[in-house]
């Protein structure tokens, strides 16, 4: 029973955020929001809006191992095996100057964190400055969104993707039936991955790391190999980073403010550095310090064969 609600909740999660992204999108269209705001905005938060509905369902059902493990996991599985599948697909070049923007900004807010849970633990304080931080970077996010109207080659890309053969109400419908569904599979998904965790008796982290990180991380690999197929590489790597960026501040500062606890050792010693080495890697390969940013078939390769290894770590370290 537990696999099969683990399975619905992956497959529902993805539907689901498919239907808010586009209700939500089209919804800002119709009332004039311009299409760089929308994908910096809704697309990105609609991307993890899996990871975080999980994060809630976690933390309120007291299991923040499995929200910290899903936080880090996505993280890495977006960089690592999203990234890395997609450029092998088709190699992804980077125009956009708000992703330029956002890579060091992505990989500052990585190293915030660490030093936040450096200390051993997640609390209400940790979760108030990561939370206060994802206000702050919206602020950032819709000013760049209103001044970059014309200016960012991603906003063409992002108007490509907007439905505009839906009326307000249809949209409206899309937008909050996205929203139940989000919220009911994300319950059954908790449910299903603590199960199965104390039926082969490892622990929500571990859980949360692999099998719910990669399930909540498919809207993301959707949308990048669907993006870059349609030569949107902007959309591609941008997606990326908002999801990222979403995840650090919300998915992992909620279980500090809801269900405050103590990080395992393993996160500090494994996870994390291998999170913070992924994003560096990101920021030397897309930002282009000789010229245009290009993230090439083998340096997707080597993404992937990184989450290979770390998966195949995973296993070796917890499995006895």
């Amino acid at each position: 029973m537990q696999l099969v609600a683990l399975l619905a909740g992956f497959t529902f999660l993805v539907w689901g955020a498919e239907r808010f992204v586009m209700g939500a999108a089209s919804t800002a269209r119709l009332l004039g929001v311009s299409p760089l705001l929308i994908g910096l905005t809704i697309v990105g938060f609609g991307t993890s809006a899996p990871e975080i509905l999980v994060s809630i369902m976690a933390s309120l059902n007291d299991n923040p191992g499995l929200a910290v493990g899903n936080a880090i996991g996505s993280n890495i599985t977006n960089i690592a095996l999203i990234l890395g599948v997609t450029a092998i697909l088709v190699p992804l070049s980077v125009h956009s100057g708000t992703v330029h923007r956002e890579l060091p900004i992505l990989l500052g807010i990585t190293l915030i964190a660490w030093l936040l849970l450096n200390d051993g633990q997640l609390d209400v304080t940790d979760g108030l400055i990561l939370l206060g931080g994802l206000v702050f970077m919206l602020a950032w996010v819709i000013r760049v969104g209103m001044n970059s109207r014309e200016k960012d080659p991603m906003a063409d890309e992002y108007a490509a993707e907007i439905p505009t053969d839906m009326s307000l109400g249809r949209s409206l419908f899309w937008l909050l039936f996205g929203i139940v569904v989000l919220v009911t599979s994300s319950r059954l998904l908790v449910w299903g991955a603590v199960g199965i965790a104390e039926a082969y008796g490892v622990s929500d982290l571990v859980i949360g790391l692999t099998i719910v990180a990669l399930g909540t991380s498919l809207p993301e690999l959707a949308a990048s190999i669907a993006s870059a197929l349609k030569n949107e590489p902007d959309i591609a790597i941008g997606n990326v980073i908002g999801s990222n960026i979403f995840n650090l501040l919300a998915v992992l500062g909620i279980p500090g403010l809801l269900s405050p606890s103590a990080v395992d050792a393993e996160v500090l010693s494994r996870d994390v550095p291998i999170m913070i080495g992924l994003t560096v890697a990101l920021l030397l390969m897309a930002w282009g310090f000789r010229g245009e940013g290009r993230i090439n078939r083998l340096e997707g390769a080597i993404l992937l064969a990184c989450y290979i290894g770390y998966q195949s770590l995973l296993y070796f370290t917890t499995v006895r």
